[in-house]
This record gives structure tokens, C-alpha cells and sequence, in this order.
């Protein structure tokens, strides 16, 4: 199996969603999506899968996620109605650095 390096792309094997891994997760996890985990960008999709329950909070494009445990991030690039994740939990979304203020 593919382990996820910086800059490796990422889609759901559930829904439309797709992802950019940043920052890898220490423990080489997979990243997951809909509570199913991820496959790379350049293989083929799975058939029959369903998005499991609680991981259906959808995923906006744009937002970066990360996880805390494990330090993984990932930015998505392609909205979809999976949750992105990893190791069964989800990520939070990152908030932006607020800038200083320039007075």
C-alpha cells in the first residue's frame, strides 16, 4: 500500500472528495474519508462503498484539516459529503493565522 508523503494526492473511495496531504501522519497512516481509508489520486476507485455513520459532515474545498495525535494535515481540494480523517477520528478543520494588526 501506498504510504501518504507531502504533496501526495488523495481521493475518497466513497464520495467526490479529494485530498493533498501536507504534512504526513508520524505513524504512516492512511488518510480516510467518510470513515473508509483513502486511495491515491492515480488508482481506481473502489465500487460499493457507503460513507459510515458520524463521518458525514462533508469536507469543504479549500480548508485545511489536521489531526493532533498523529500531526497529519491535509488540504482538501475537491468538496465532497465524507469527513476527512485518520486512524477513526476526524480531523478539525485548521483555522487561518491571524494577522497582525497594522496600525
Amino acid at each position: 500500500m501506498t504510504k501518504p508523503t507531502p504533496g501526495s494526492r488523495w481521493k475518497s473511495a466513497v464520495c467526490d472528495t479529494e485530498a493533498v496531504v501536507v504534512r504526513p501522519a508520524s505513524s504512516g497512516a492512511v488518510p480516510e474519508c467518510g470513515g473508509v481509508a483513502m486511495v491515491p489520486a492515480a488508482e481506481a476507485k473502489p465500487d460499493g462503498g457507503t460513507i459510515a455513520a458520524g463521518f458525514d459532515g462533508g469536507s469543504q474545498m479549500g480548508k485545511r484539516y489536521h489531526d493532533e495525535a498523529t500531526g497529519m494535515e491535509a488540504l482538501c481540494t475537491k468538496a465532497g459529503q465524507g469527513t476527512l480523517g485518520v486512524e477513526g477520528r476526524a480531523f478539525a478543520l485548521k483555522e487561518a493565522k491571524k494577522l497582525p494588526s497594522s496600525d
